[in-house]
């Protein structure tokens, strides 16, 4: 199975603030995020991280990494240069991607860290799946809403858990209802 997640910030204290993520403390965060992956997760399943795993964390990448089960293919974010220096958080990794193509289901997806307006096969159906802007409703989420087949990966918006493409969708449409909802 294939599923996706973008924006762990795993050891990042201060991101609980900045999304407003329902936990106590870094270490609160870091286990519950770990417990859901792996709840989810098969050995069998490839993960599409697309982007930003840690950032600013005490613990090695590799700590984190080595206990999230799956493949995982990291679809670099501003935050992982780190990772691209430490051998044994590679070594976790089944891939790294700047971007990446992928099939899923007969969809053709394309997978980046950042929002796009447009990707490969933008007026044939195909799809965008991104990440970045964490649960923010400014500009970007304004104009990226309105692109019917482009999905946010962040893991606010997917209850920290890595998801499956119906699911992405789901959420999504839930985050915009929900965005709607606000403004009236």
């Amino acid at each position: 199975m294939n599923l996706y997640t973008s924006d762990l910030h795993l050891g990042h204290a201060n991101v609980i603030k900045f999304d407003n993520r329902p936990f106590a403390n870094v270490d609160e965060m870091d286990q519950c995020i770990i417990t859901r992956w792996n709840k989810r997760v098969s050995d069998d399943d490839t993960v599409y991280i697309l982007g930003d795993v840690c950032h600013r964390n005490s613990k090695d990448s590799s700590w984190y990494l080595k206990q999230l089960r799956g493949h995982k293919i990291l679809i670099l974010g501003n935050h992982d240069n780190p990772i691209l220096k430490n051998n044994s958080a590679l070594a976790c990794l089944d891939q790294v991607e700047k971007m990446m193509q992928v099939i899923d289901e007969k969809r053709q997806i394309t997978l980046c860290h950042y929002p796009i307006l447009e990707w490969n096969a933008y007026f044939y159906g195909s799809w965008h799946i991104y990440g970045h802007i964490h649960n923010r409703k400014e500009d970007t989420f304004k104009i990226m809403s309105k692109k019917d087949h482009a999905l946010n990966a962040c893991c606010m918006i997917n209850n920290f858990v890595p998801v499956t493409f119906d699911e992405l969708v789901e959420n999504n449409v839930a985050f915009k209802i929900n965005d709607e909802l606000g403004r009236e």
